[in-house]
């Protein structure tokens, strides 16, 4: 018997070191970051089983098979309707300057969406505010309402909202609601789901969650986008849920979340559109593209062009990161970031220090508390490095500060649902929207100043005399990069 009980260690270690052997090569040959390899090998062997466990649920871009065939046989089609804007009178290449000219030759080469001018934006900051807004939009809605969010977190407005698209449905809207399964639980389990069916709304589970497919799809890769969309007139995006704050993790601690969105009329709304059909398709397989926008322009008219940058599954890889790291490297005197997960790649975090030592002054404003424990300490790991570049770090002691948003030089912004981590810019379905806008980005600066006002600096020398096992907390959940 003890040989049979030797011989059954023995076949374990084997298999064991076998899997890691299998793994490690897998890692060493796929093409990725070097510091994304090393990472995850450092896992796997400082934490042996529980990494490569973890390495199968969220080691690789992996949407399923059926999604993943679906996205790339879509992309023809698509590329197909976006180009065509082209050829819109909305596409003034010639009168684009500054950021957004190389943004739209960038987004243009890669996706086939140019920019387009004119859009009217209306910038919102308050929850109320926000949800008050869209409860009228949909209560003017004739034909079609489309939404994707990440989360819908039933109470306060947010069932304002559901008791408006019901309503908006039994008078003959056609209503199409597409929320993350992940990130929405509490909404699938309420009674609102149902009523929603019940009056003819279209509700889908986007990547559903299911513990009989963690190892055939990657468990964290999410629908993140947040977009409305109202008779292809009027658009909503940005970084707020379908949530009211008053009513969303009261119990977490970290006071109310912090959050913006942007109504938008004019030719961008049905680039939108198009967006929450391509999600929509992936999803369930029907397709319906949306009607090219009207672009008939008035030549005294402000132009107020707006890029559309999505980033996802079936799209070109990178896209966002792109775009962030060619309007950083055009700034001429400053950059202001807002963020409420910072866990940026090497590449990402060597493009704000070589902005921040070039001069331009690089401003970033990241929450006091955070949500996610990992996160947070990971995040700090980046603050030496960013301080000793001249990188000036605040953080905010006003709630859970969730506006993903950048400034640069003054005039030129990007706004969207985008964090400033991996999981966002790699693998994530997420909306960014590039904005030369010289009244809007004025009223963002504004904002993010009254950010500023309610954080605190992080001072060099004070960070410096940290305690010795905020250190190790910091390079301990570093090590997690991957996963964050």
């Amino acid at each position: 018997m003890d040989k049979f009980y030797h011989f059954l260690t023995l076949a374990g270690i084997g298999l064991y070191w076998f899997l890691v052997a299998g793994v490690t090569l897998r890692i060493v040959l796929k093409r990725r970051a070097v510091s994304v390899s090393l990472a995850w090998l450092m896992i796997i062997y400082i934490v042996p089983v529980f990494g490569v466990f973890c390495y199968f649920l969220f080691g690789e871009l992996n949407l399923g098979r059926k999604r993943a065939d679906r996205a790339k046989e879509m992309f023809g089609p698509f590329e197909q309707w976006f180009s065509q804007l082209n050829h819109c009178q909305a596409h003034l290449p010639e009168s684009l300057n500054g950021h957004i000219s190389k943004i739209d030759d960038l987004c243009n080469n890669r996706m086939s969406i140019p920019a387009l001018s004119g859009n009217s934006l209306s910038l919102q900051n308050s929850p109320d505010e926000i949800l008050h807004s869209i409860i009228e939009d949909i209560e003017q809605a004739q034909h079609s309402i489309s939404m994707v969010f990440y989360i819908w977190h039933p109470g306060g407005l947010a069932d304002s909202v559901a008791s408006a698209l019901i309503q908006a449905s039994k008078r003959g809207v056609k209503v199409k609601l597409l929320l993350d399964s992940a990130g929405s639980p509490r909404f699938f389990k309420s009674p609102w789901y149902a009523m929603m069916k019940q009056s003819g709304v279209e509700v889908v589970q986007a990547l559903e969650v299911s513990p009989w497919r963690m190892f055939l799809r990657r468990l964290d890769l999410r629908q993140h986008r947040k977009i409305i969309v109202i008779d292809d007139m009027v658009a909503y995006t940005g970084s707020m849920n379908m949530v009211d704050p008053a009513y969303f993790k009261q119990n977490s601690d970290v006071g109310h979340w912090i959050d913006i969105m942007v109504r938008i009329t004019g030719p961008t709304v049905n680039v939108l559109s198009a967006i929450h059909s391509w999600d929509w398709e992936v999803e369930t397989g029907i397709r319906h593209l949306p009607k090219l926008p009207e672009c008939h322009i008035d030549e005294s008219q402000q132009q107020h062009p707006i890029q559309v940058v999505p980033s996802g599954p079936g799209m070109p890889e990178n896209l966002i990161l792109q775009v962030l790291a060619l309007a950083m490297h055009q700034a001429n005197d400053s950059v202001k970031i807002t963020t409420p997960y910072f866990v940026p790649s090497t590449d990402l975090l060597e493009t704000i220090k070589l902005t921040a030592q070039r001069g331009v002054k690089v401003d970033i404003i990241i929450p006091h508390k955070n949500d996610s424990l990992m996160v947070k300490w990971a995040s700090r790991a980046f603050y030496g490095d960013l301080l000793n570049a001249g990188v000036n770090i605040y953080e905010f002691h006003g709630g859970l500060l969730h506006t993903k948003s950048v400034v640069i030089d003054d005039h030129f912004s990007l706004v969207g649902t985008v964090n400033m981590d991996m999981r966002s810019l790699w693998l994530n379905f997420e909306l960014t929207l590039a904005v030369q806008d010289q009244s809007f980005t004025k009223e963002m600066l504004w904002l993010q100043q009254q950010y500023i006002d309610q954080s605190y600096k992080v001072d060099r020398d004070v960070w410096k005399a940290r305690p010795i096992q905020h250190k190790f907390l910091e390079r301990a959940f570093f090590l997690f990069n991957p996963l964050l």
